[in-house]
């Protein structure tokens, strides 16, 4: 397979088990959600009162310029920051009341994220970024390893699999945080603007698999962007601005 042109539809999922069992209700809740920051004497008003459901399987959008309070919503929903007020449940679980600890186990057990920057660790291999998740987990090495170069392979990087960020395209390290993001086998998938430092075969790429991952593996996806390409390929777009939804 020729990697430089946009990966083919139905690229994931031709081994890769649907979520078992499926989940009843919406896969994200948000219910009158705030989020203030103070600056010195000043409130910043980042989300300002917002709400919306997104279903198991949906690739939800969430568009708007910087600054538009897009990013500080899937932080809220990630549990990397908390609302001000107002009510966050992930997969039928209210998240207000969760310790850290709680967050962190359901963001093992149901989260995947994807970020703009990649962030993967610069001197492991694509393999061993992809199975970083699952490193104190308690689990088969052999079985994770087996996985992570299934998902390596279903992403179209199995020729990558011992090479370096830095030996690495753009485009083959978001696919790398991709299959990454889906090793714990998770039931959403938060993308942070997955399209903003690549090029246009490189994000048609990175789009077709995070559709692909919605109607495959009926795996959520709630994405923030600014780029109309993600949004044309999105089920719902939801327009942000000034911390609201427009």
């Amino acid at each position: 397979m020729d990697m430089t042109s946009p990966a083919p539809v139905g690229l994931l999922g031709s081994t890769l088990p649907t979520i078992e069992p499926p989940l009843e209700g919406p896969i994200v809740a948000v219910d009158s959600v705030w989020k203030l920051f103070a600056m010195g004497e000043e409130v910043v008003h980042a989300v300002v009162d917002v709400s919306f459901t997104s279903d198991p399987g949906e690739f939800l959008c969430l568009m708007g310029p910087s600054g538009s309070g897009k990013s500080t919503v899937l932080h809220l929903l990630g549990g990397l920051d908390r609302p001000t007020k107002g009510e966050v449940s992930i997969a039928g679980t209210s998240t207000s009341k969760l310790t850290e600890s709680q967050f962190s186990s359901l963001r093992r057990s149901t989260l995947g994220f994807i970020f703009q920057s990649y962030n993967l660790i610069p001197f492991l291999s694509a393999v061993e970024n992809v199975e970083l998740p699952l490193t104190f987990e308690a689990v088969d090495r052999q079985s994770v390893r087996q996985r992570a170069v299934e998902l390596l392979e279903l992403v179209g990087l199995g020729h990558r699999l011992h090479h370096r960020p830095s030996r690495m395209s753009g485009g083959e390290q978001q696919r790398t945080a991709i299959a990454r993001a889906l090793i714990g086998s998770p039931r959403l998938i938060l993308a942070d603007e997955p399209t903003a430092n690549l090029d246009h075969k490189s994000g048609t790429t990175i789009i077709e698999l995070l559709h692909d991952l919605c109607g495959r593996l009926g795996v959520g996806v709630v994405a923030s962007t600014h780029d109309p390409k993600v949004a044309e390929r999105a089920h719902r777009v939801l327009h942000m601005a000034d911390g609201r939804i427009v």
